[in-house]
């Protein structure tokens, strides 16, 4: 029997790796081997990335809730602690939102709080 190279296969493989390399400079985007080392090591960096985006976000929010709640002369963690105790289940997401765009809504929950 003859030997099956399985070229369509194949082809569809490296014009996927291609396609992903589309936008990339020189021969990172038309030569298969550099396109894919450059590909792989890209999708590990959007992995990362995505971690890393997350842990930013919360932090912003974080600084933006504490500089909400400093002017009304509570800490952060006291303002966070006294939510927890109250039972008032909101997000750091939503009260940094409360904070940013509402903040007569805002102060009346650090008033509840105190």
């Amino acid at each position: 029997m003859p030997r099956s190279k399985n070229s369509v296969a194949s082809k569809a493989r490296r014009k996927k790796i291609l396609k992903q390399a589309k936008g990339f400079y020189g021969k990172r985007k038309n030569v298969y081997t550099v396109a894919k080392n450059v590909v792989e090591k890209g999708m590990t960096y959007m992995y990362v990335g995505r971690k890393l985006k997350k842990r930013n976000y919360r932090q912003l929010w974080i600084a933006r809730i504490n500089a909400a709640v400093r002017a009304e002369g509570m800490t952060y963690s006291v303002f966070i602690n006294r939510l927890q105790t109250k039972g008032i289940e909101l997000d750091r997401k939503m009260l940094a939102d409360l904070a940013m765009n509402h903040p007569e809504t805002f102060k009346g929950l650090v008033d509840q709080v105190k």
